[in-house]
């Protein structure tokens, strides 16, 4: 029986597209292994959001050939996409699958060797009862493609046009997933809170989507993956109040400085930015906030970048991806150079995570001694169950691993190194008090 074997980079997109990739493999009579083991076709899922990404989705590939100089590697994904803008050939890929069709991945490989689908008929794998293994929790895409046109990012050209979901589509993979033991799904788009009715949703907004899936999907935890700041409307924060949503936002700021934004085509002020995290700070008790920020933006000069210190200061983030500006083709901050040196890129980014390595710290101190919902998740090397909250804390403590993929109420005791330790509890009242806001 043929054998393959996939990998992902990037996001959480990307991951969900792999999945159904690989599940098209099954359905056809592949075996799955492990990406580093011996395969007769490797599946590389790419990711081209940076000269780093794009370069280690490269590596990836030549990676396979070596692991087996026989087999077929089928490379799909934004680096694809954008190699094919630039008609440039991808070293060591035998098939490459242009991003749009990325979940046809099988047939163009049997397109290009028949005699693989010829060998997966004939000696077919036995496919794996549907079950989650290993994952605790799962990402449902809703949404595809970004035509927002922020000056840095090559998505517009990676992943053109904007393409909701039909709601009767989501609800049903969300009611499959909860089937199979499931409690948290991820929800997730490349601009997930763009999902509605002109893109093809076929007749729900995003906030009837998700209030849709709180009532009749079955999981415990709706969570949204990454939410643009504009796309936090009332709705929104009232179905985290309510309880259909977690109380943890992932609001992507880039750059704290208002000039810089606007270089960036990114909508919004640094004071509109913080007026939404302080509304949300104040209505919302139980509410951590994550973050993506770019350092070295061609226009970001060093008192510009001292804006982003003074927003971190200010939101106090959970966690923040940080990241260094490389210029993408085809986009017009490509046009701009890349003025800021490599050294003052990583200088920047050290301080920036070593705010919010401090800030996280801050931020679990707000919720110990109170008790949380805990997805558990597995059973660390320590010996304790490891899990996630409702708002995205990691925690650890005693108990029978016949707990791992449940939902349990754990009393957080202290920290150590930005993970909670604490202690099974019953469940506690709703904790919705306000915190105090940083004065600005």
């Amino acid at each position: 029986m043929p054998k393959v074997a996939l990998t992902t980079l990037g996001c959480k997109v990307n991951q969900y597209e792999t999945q159904k990739i690989l599940e098209s493999f099954e359905d056809a009579g592949f075996a799955v292994v492990p990406f580093d083991q011996v395969a007769d076709v490797y599946v590389i899922n790419t990711c081209s959001v940076t000269s780093q990404a794009e370069s280690k989705s490269r590596y990836t590939v030549r990676r396979a050939g070596r692991n087996n100089p026989n087999a077929k590697i089928v490379v799909t994904g934004c680096a694809v996409q954008m190699s094919i803008n630039k008609e440039e050939q991808m070293e060591s890929a035998d098939v490459l699958v242009p991003n749009p069709d990325k979940l046809n991945a099988l047939n163009y490989l049997f397109r290009d060797f028949p005699e693989m689908e010829t060998w997966a008929k004939s000696e077919p794998a036995t496919k794996q009862d549907d079950k989650p293994a290993g994952r605790t929790r799962a990402t449902l895409k809703v949404q595809d493609g970004c035509s927002v046109m922020c000056s840095y990012c090559s998505i517009p050209y990676t992943r053109p046009g904007m393409v909701s979901r039909p709601w009767q589509e989501v609800l049903e993979e969300a009611q499959k997933l909860a089937e199979m033991g499931y409690h948290e799904a991820i929800l997730t788009g490349v601009l997930i809170g763009a999902y509605g009715l002109e893109s093809g949703s076929e007749g729900k907004s995003f906030e009837e989507l998700v209030q849709l899936l709180s009532e009749e999907s079955g999981l415990a935890r709706l969570r949204i993956s990454s939410i643009e700041m504009h796309q936090v409307t009332d709705p929104i924060i009232e179905l985290v109040k309510n309880g259909a949503v977690v109380p943890h936002f992932h609001i992507p700021l880039q750059c704290g400085d208002t000039q810089v934004l606007k270089d960036m085509n990114r909508r919004y002020a640094q004071d509109d930015y913080l007026r939404l995290c302080d509304k949300l700070y104040s209505e919302l008790g139980d509410l951590t906030i994550t973050t993506d920020i770019m350092v070295g933006f061609p226009t970001e000069t060093p008192e510009r970048f001292e804006s982003s210190v003074t927003v971190c200061e200010h939101v106090k983030y959970l966690k923040a991806h940080i990241f260094r500006f490389s210029p993408r083709f085809g986009t017009p901050a490509d046009q701009w150079g890349d003025p800021v040196t490599p050294q003052e890129k990583q200088d920047r980014s050290k301080r920036l995570m070593e705010i919010t390595n401090r800030t996280m710290k801050e931020q679990i101190n707000r919720f110990l001694g109170s008790t949380h919902r805990v997805l558990v998740e597995r059973k660390a090397k320590d010996g304790l169950l490891e899990g996630t909250t409702d708002n995205w804390l990691t925690v650890k403590f005693a108990g029978s691993p016949s707990l791992v993929r449940t939902l349990q109420y754990v009393r957080l005791d202290e920290q150590k190194d930005g993970v909670v330790y604490g202690e099974l509890a019953t469940q506690p009242e709703p904790n919705r008090t306000a915190i105090p806001l940083v004065s600005r």
